[in-house]
This record gives C-alpha cells, structure tokens and sequence, in this order.
C-alpha cells in the first residue's frame, strides 16, 4: 500500500504498479492512502503488491519530505540570529595599527608597481605587433567581449614574474573565472604578446591549475587559444613528466567524461600541441583569417617537401570549417566568435536561482583591513576585528569560545552564503586542535562551506625539557587529527593567508597541499618553513644563519610565491569580502547543472 504512495512519489505522479495515478503534490495522494488501507482491511484486491515492496524497491533512498516538496519552488534560509561582533578599534590598537598600515601601504604600492608591469603584457612593442600587423585584439579586450559587463576574477595574475629564465608576465595566459549569460566559467586565454603566445613550464602549470578549478568546481572551461607552442631551450620542464604539457589534453578528456562543458575559440596560432586543445574541446570557434591549426607550420613544410603554402590554406578557419570538421561554428570576425560562444554557453544544462536578496554590510568599514594585516607575528591583533570586517553585518556565531581560545571557530554569512570560519589567533595548541577537529567535522556534517584565516607562528616549538617533550607529543597527536579532519571534508573551502603561513601548522589550516578549492594571500604574507628571523635553532654559525635569513626574507614574500604558483593570487584586504562572496557563488554553481548523471541507455546493434 505505502509503496505504491511512495513509489507515485518518487515518479512524480506517473501511474504506480497499484492502478492509482498519484500525484505527488496534491492533498489527493492522502485519500489514495486512506484508500490503499480501505483495501488491504477490506480484503479488496486493489493494491496487488504486498507491503514488502516498498522495502524492496528501494524508495527510501530519497526522502519522502523531498517527494512532497515541488523542486521548483523557491526554498528560504533559515534567518540569521548570530550575535554581532562588537570589535571597534580601541586607543590600545593605535600603535600597532598604525605600524601595519604603514607596511600595508608599502606592499599595495608594490602591489601597483606589479600589477602595472602585468598589464603591459610583452611590451609597447609586442602590442603594436599585435594589434595592428598582425589585426588581433588584446587579450584583455577578448575578455571583456567574452564575459557580462566585462567583469571576471582573475587567478594568479603575478605568476611567472621573478623566475630564474625571466620575467614571464601573467607565465603567457590569463586564467580566471567570469560570468557568461549568467553562468560562471572557467577561461583559459593565451597572451600572444609575451614571446608570441609561447609556452613556459610556468604557462603549463598555470594552465593545469585552472583545469584542476575546473574540474573540483565542475565549471563550464572556455579556451581563447592563441599559441606558438612550447619554449624550446626549457622542453625538459614541459614536455616528459605526468603534471606537464600533456597533462592538458588529459584533462580536457577528463572534464568531458564528468560532463564539463569545454568550448575553444580559436583566435591566433595553435601549432604542435596547442592544436589538440581545440580539436578535444566540445565546441569550437575559429576565426577567418587570424586562427589557424596545424601540428607543422608552413617553414617546417617547406623544409621538409620544398613546397610554398600558405598558413590560411593549410590551416585556416575555411579549411578546418569546411573540409577537416576540426571546428564545428566559422567566425568572419572576432567579436562574431565571442558572439557565438555565448550562444553556446547558453545552451548548457543549468537553472540558475534567482539573485540574493540585498544583504548586510560590516558595521565596521573594510578598510580598515589594512591596518589589521599583521607585517608580522608580533603585530597580530584579535582575529575577530577581522572578522567583524568581512561578516554580513558583523555577525558571528563562536563555536567552543572558551576553549582552545587561540583558535576561533564558528558560522557567518558573506553575501549571504553560510560558512563555517577557522581563523588562527594565536599558536595551534593541543586545545585549539581538537576544537579545530570538532568544528570542521561540523561544518562537513552539515554540507557547510569552510573558510580558514592562517596566521600562524613563525617557528616550530623547541623541546627543551622532558615536561615540553610531552606537550609537544600531545599537540602533535591533536594536529594529525585536525590534518585528517581538514583532508577529509568534502565540503568546499577557501584558505586566506592574512600573516604568516608557516610549517607543520599551516597543514592543519589547509595550506596548498591539502587542496583548498582556492588559496588567497594577503600582500603582508609571508610563505616558508619558517619565518625571517627564527632560524638560529636550525643552524648554528652566525654566518649560516645570516644567509638563511636573507633567503628566508627574499623568498617568504607574497609575491615570490604568487610568482610560482603556489596559490590562487594576492588579494588586497579591502577587496577580500567581494572575492570570498565570487569564490563562495562559484562554488555553489554546480548545484544548479541539470545534467550530472547519465542515465544508461540500451545498447543498440545494427
């Protein structure tokens, strides 16, 4: 009898095995109910299945409170009532407030000074090549056709800068994630300015970093290719080990197989390798006369036959449009092949939700962040001034405030989304361990986002005496727990370095290698095993430890290790909130695709 309400249920009121065409959302399926018991006591042989099937057909693998709710109705939070944080700067703070903000300043204008020199791509000169002998449009132009209102976050704009080959401005490709009709996607677009489009070891891990978003995102991937192949002299870096250059086309494999829309617009060259990018993706645009695909270009054919050909008719959007079938849709233009891939991105599988309504700004002005970004450990003020900055109206509700006080845990909202905040205020003790362990199994269980603030101490605990011997080993035990409980939660989470990222305890607070969906650094971080300054316990003349503090000092710095990949960009304080609100929509977007599964289809033979 239940079965046959249940199984209507879950079918969404297609007819039911008992003869009674239910429908799941009307007070109707309760009189079927009292029907099917009518029945059963009556000896009625109406419902001819035994009760034993709703058991065997397995329908209590969907709730039945999700059967009686229409999935197309508009679902309501649960309101907030976290308290407000109370955290206005007092006199106390003045003094160091003022020595952060003085060095936040000096890393902003260094921020600038980068930022101005990426701008420029190859130069004054690779530009006007570009623009006007070669008729193509900047890559920042393209973006801007691309995306709504021109807007998109970009990832790990100062990649590549700093390098021992060179500086390799943005490593030759801007990666980043924009809104296409709505939707957010994934792009990968080389910079034709910077050594005509060539490939770096830097440019190939860059590219594999944007794919890996992608995929844990299960974003939508578009590639603005634009290629001269790889950089020759640097192949041994590219070309042979599992995370290089072949790893690309791997992914795009990959992708395709967990259903992630991958479109290619084919805007310059694509030669040797890079042509693979296109002919893998699901879709793809080339434009007449600019785009070309080939593996050997026209000097390599004349080398090795003698033969004189032009790289449009070896090549050309024509020939691959209209003979090979290499490009499925002809741009006579560039802005007519942004055009079209919008039209293809509309065509995905998802229902987007409609927008938030409006939400609660700080109480406090998030300006004041860069008075509150450490220039070091002993600047560090209470966490929660910072966190009373980036909350949607400076709410937090603490988790275990009076226990492990050194690490504050708990649930806000940004923009809106819910999250569960870890957020360092001290050293990572035994205590703050355990309650860091508790909170993120919490936040798991409940399908929370997490979003970690790291600031941890500059050096390890030396073990001086056999009672800080046992400490030591207690604390240890209780950071492996939180190391396992962060590396196993499979709910989202973003790490934002606002001091110091180093050792053991930057594990512990997702760091890079525990696989944060994104990685954010202030511009007063400092990355490395230990900070500037602390090294006397690990060398032992003053000499030794003079040049490792100078390598420490060189090498901690945000932008050394934004140069080399090692997170998702430096990000300025007044701009976090905006950032953590894009990263926590992107986020959620794979909710919405329509199409995850496929459904197994009969295997026809002809």
């Amino acid at each position: 009898m239940y079965g046959c309400l249940l199984r209507g249920l879950r079918t969404k009121g297609r007819l039911c095995p008992g003869g009674y065409d239910v429908d799941p959302c009307t007070p109707t399926t309760y009189r079927f109910l009292k029907r099917c018991l009518h029945s059963i006591i009556l000896g009625v042989n109406t419902c001819r299945r035994p009760l034993i099937h709703i058991l065997s057909d397995g329908v209590w693998q969907q709730p039945v409170s999700a059967c009686l709710m229409s999935t197309r109705s508009q679902r309501k939070r649960l309101p907030s009532a976290f308290p407000v944080l109370d955290e206005s700067l007092k006199p106390i703070h003045n003094s160091v407030f003022e020595a952060n903000l003085k060095n936040s300043q000096a890393c902003q204008q260094r921020y600038s000074e980068l930022m101005k020199k990426v701008k420029m791509g190859g130069g004054e000169n690779a530009v006007k090549r570009h623009t006007q002998r070669n008729k193509k449009m900047l890559v920042t132009d393209r973006l801007c056709m691309l995306f709504d209102d021109g807007y998109y976050l970009e990832l790990s704009p100062f990649a590549g800068m700093g390098l021992p080959y060179g500086d390799i401005p943005s490593a030759g490709c801007i990666t980043g994630i924009g809104q296409i009709n709505g939707l957010w996607c994934v792009f990968i677009a080389n910079d034709a300015t910077v050594s005509a489009g060539t490939a770096y070891p830097i440019t190939v891990k860059k590219q594999l970093r944007a794919q890996d978003v992608a995929i844990q995102n299960r974003l939508p991937c578009v590639y603005l290719v634009d290629s001269g192949g790889a950089f020759l002299p640097l192949q041994s870096e590219i070309f042979p080990d599992k995370n290089q250059g072949g790893r690309t086309f791997y992914n795009e494999a990959i992708m395709s197989a967990l259903k992630i829309p991958q479109v290619s617009v084919v805007c310059g060259s694509c030669t040797a390798g890079g042509a693979y990018i296109p002919t893998m993706a699901e879709e793809t645009v080339m434009v007449h006369r600019i785009g070309t695909i080939f593996l050997g270009g026209p000097p390599l054919v004349k080398a090795a036959t003698g033969e004189e050909v032009s790289p449009e008719n070896l090549g050309g959007a024509t020939l691959h449009a209209e003979v090979s079938g290499c490009v499925d849709h002809f741009a006579l233009l560039e802005k007519e092949a942004y055009e079209t891939t919008r039209n293809i991105i509309s065509t995905l599988n998802f229902e987007l939700p409609e927008e938030v309504e409006e939400v609660e700004e700080p109480l406090h002005s998030v300006e004041e962040l860069m008075g509150l970004a450490p220039c070091d450990y002993d600047h560090s003020l209470d966490v929660k001034l910072i966190l009373s900055r980036l909350t949607d109206g400076s709410k937090f509700q603490e988790f275990k405030a009076r226990y492990g006080t050194t690490l504050v845990t708990g649930f806000a909202r940004i923009y809106g989304h819910q999250v569960g905040i870890v957020a360092s205020n001290g050293e990572l003790t035994h205590n703050a361990s355990l309650k860091g362990s508790h909170f993120v199994q919490l936040c798991d269980q409940r399908d929370i986002p997490l979003i970690f603030l790291q600031n941890t101490v500059p050096a390890p605990e030396q073990t001086l005496s056999h009672s800080q011997s046992e400490l030591n080993a207690n604390r240890l035990k209780a950071q492996a727990s939180m190391m396992t409980a962060v590396a196993c939660a499979s709910v989202p989470k973003i790490t934002l370095v606002i001091g110091g990222c180093h050792g053991s305890d930057s594990y512990a607070m997702c760091g890079r290698s525990f696989d944060p969906n994104f990685l954010f650094l202030w511009p007063n971080a400092k990355v490395s095993l230990m900070a500037p300054g602390h090294s006397a316990a690990l060398a032992q003349e003053d000499d030794d430890v003079e040049k490792i503090n100078k390598r420490l000092e060189k090498e901690s710095s945000a932008f050394f290790s934004s140069g080399r990949l090692w997170d998702d960009g430096v990000i300025l304080p007044q701009d976090t909130r905006k950032v953590l609100s894009d990263c926590l929509k992107i986020m959620k977007q794979q909710e919405y695709q329509l199409s995850k599964k496929r459904l197994r289809t009969p295997l026809l033979r002809f």
